[in-house]
């Protein structure tokens, strides 16, 4: 690998850990400061602190990722170590569809019986989809790792011969369908969450744009907002998936160009995910506001 992009990849991916561990950690911390305060943690709260811990496992692990494949340090290739992968994940892609469920059920406006239903009850329901998220991805990386972990060595010894200008051919279809067998279903429910809200929050601006909405609903910039939020949600969710399949299906060789890039762009959904998360919701943003600039609870205010 020339040496410019050597030290374009290790930039970015140095980046993207400072940034996915500053934006978790900022939730983290937020959570933790309430749960000392309140003696309580809110469901809400349970299931992002569960995605931030997740998302900081799998930003280590894409770090990680990119220093094995540039070649700086030798990691643990065993299968107990490609489970781990897996499983941490899957357990973020869980997440990440249940609290795209959430704020489906919570903003969006349908009259259905049980869309009404959910909408008292989704709370009192997160501990328990967290609870079950944990139970699948682990079922689902144990099942699988098996046939994935065998067409991953293969890989690998194609990478350490240094025979990475081809494609490789070994590769079998059944092991990159057990690789990815446990990820669809869960983005099929975030992508039906995400198209009802988004079918909902258009609907609700399209009536804001009438002359005499403005007195009556003044939080349009806020739906706005919401809705810009959960396209890049989608927008980030897909492009995670769609990488992931291209990395476990092998169609670029491991160590090549396409290889790290692919490994790049993957390694942006935890950490993008989290800040677009902290900047679209008001609690976390005073959350980070009041761990950023800790000063301003002591500044006295200026008197004229």
């Amino acid at each position: 690998m020339p040496k410019s992009q050597f030290i374009f990849f290790l930039f970015f991916a140095v980046l993207q850990l400072l940034l996915g561990i500053f934006a978790n950690g900022i939730i983290l911390v937020g959570n933790g400061i309430d749960l000392v305060k309140e003696r309580k943690m809110a469901p809400l709260a349970l299931l992002l602190s569960c995605l931030a811990v997740s998302r900081i496992c799998l930003q280590l692990l894409f770090f990680f990722m990119n220093l094995f494949f540039l070649s700086l340090i030798q990691v643990s290739t065993s299968l107990e170590s490609f489970v781990i992968v897996l499983f941490t994940n899957e357990v973020g892609l869980w997440l990440a569809t249940w609290l795209g469920v959430f704020y489906c059920i919570k903003i969006a406006t349908f009259h259905h019986p049980l869309f009404l239903w959910l909408k008292m009850r989704i709370s009192r329901l997160l501990p328990w989809l967290v609870l079950g998220s944990l139970l699948c991805a682990a079922i689902s990386s144990g099942t699988c790792s098996t046939e994935s972990w065998m067409s991953f060595q293969k890989a690998l010894q194609t990478f350490f011969s240094r025979n990475a200008t081809s494609p490789i051919k070994e590769t079998s279809a059944l092991s990159s369908f057990f690789v990815f067998s446990g990820f669809p279903f869960p983005f099929l429910v975030f992508l039906v969450a995400a198209l009802l809200l988004i079918l909902s929050l258009g609907r609700h601006t399209w009536q804001l744009r009438s002359p005499t909405a403005g007195a009556r609903f003044p939080s349009r910039s806020a739906h706005v907002r919401a809705l810009l939020s959960v396209l890049s949600f989608l927008f980030l969710y897909f492009s995670h998936l769609v990488v992931a399949l291209l990395l476990s299906s092998q169609v670029f060789p491991p160590g090549s160009l396409m290889f790290m890039l692919c490994l790049l762009i993957s390694g942006a959904y935890p950490s993008g995910h989290s800040v677009i998360l902290i900047l679209g919701n008001s609690k976390l943003k005073q959350n980070a506001k009041r761990l950023l600039l800790p000063c301003d609870r002591f500044r006295e205010p200026v008197t004229p």
